[in-house]
């Protein structure tokens, strides 16, 4: 018995002395400042556009339409003495131009949607491609009531985008909107979808996807795209208290439910 008492206090120390030193070993692994706390990993920022930008900004394209001048329009201002009484000089008789913007959704009929206010009146239109191209268009449906219009352009090669479901549309949907904002080139803006099936009065029964997206004068025609790539609305309007000369984050498109109808008549036509 008393062999077994020493042994025990001697037991005990060489415990302490292994403890001690496989502490150390450890402590000297772990990197200085680390905690026995599980750190949560960081939430990564949101990805880029980019590549949802490179898939689908090549089928939009930017419009170019000769217009006669509102002077032209006057029938009084056709007289040349009316001209001169007015102080109207001849040149403002000329033709004016106007930019707009557009998308290709079938590029085997060579299908361009766009407003229709961006083409009314016109005397000629010319499709711009990214790629560099200019084609003359034709309008294959026109619907002013829902201010659509599809022009057809006879070319090869084209790139084009899938009109989507705008049913599915959520408010707080991300959504790009591109096109040619006060004819400085193609431009791509970015927000969320802000409200669906909004009026924009009560004598008008249309119904617009609300978008935060800047959308200013030139936009008119190109596509709202949402993040799968498909084309959701076509913008057409925006809110500005400066009479609409510039963006303050309201802007409308006509959903894309309501486009494929009129494309629909298109096809009929061909």
């Amino acid at each position: 018995m008393p062999r077994e008492s020493a042994a025990r206090p001697l037991l005990l120390v060489i415990l302490l002395v292994i403890a001690a030193l496989i502490g150390g070993i450890v402590a000297r692994l772990l990197p200085i400042g680390a905690s026995a706390t599980p750190v949560a990993a960081s939430v990564a920022p949101t990805s880029s556009l980019a590549p949802l930008v490179r898939k689908t900004a090549p089928a939009v394209v930017n419009i170019a339409v000769l217009q006669p001048s509102p002077a032209e329009q006057n029938p009084l201002l056709q007289d040349p003495f009316f001209r001169r009484y007015f102080g109207v000089p001849d040149a403002a008789l000329q033709p004016t131009m106007a930019a707009g913007s557009g998308v290709i959704v079938d590029a085997d009929r060579g299908f361009v949607i766009t407003n229709f206010h961006v083409v009314q009146n016109a005397r000629r239109v010319e499709v711009g491609l990214k790629d560099g191209r200019h084609f003359p268009a034709d309008p294959v449906a026109l619907a002013p009531d829902l201010d659509i219009a599809v022009l057809r352009i006879d070319a090869r090669h084209l790139p084009s985008l899938k009109l989507g479901n705008s049913s599915k549309l959520s408010v707080g949907d991300y959504v790009l909107a591109i096109g040619n904002p006060f004819g400085l080139g193609q431009t791509v803006t970015a927000g969320i979808v802000s409200a669906t099936d909004r009026g924009l009065g009560s004598d008008d029964p249309r119904r617009f996807i609300q978008t935060d997206a800047p959308i200013n004068p030139g936009n008119s025609g190109g596509p709202l795209i949402d993040s799968q790539g498909e084309v959701v609305g076509i913008n057409s309007a925006l809110f500005s208290p400066d009479q609409g000369k510039g963006n303050v984050g309201i802007g409308f498109a006509i959903p894309a439910n309501v486009v494929r109808s009129v494309v629909a008549k298109a096809e009929q036509s061909r």
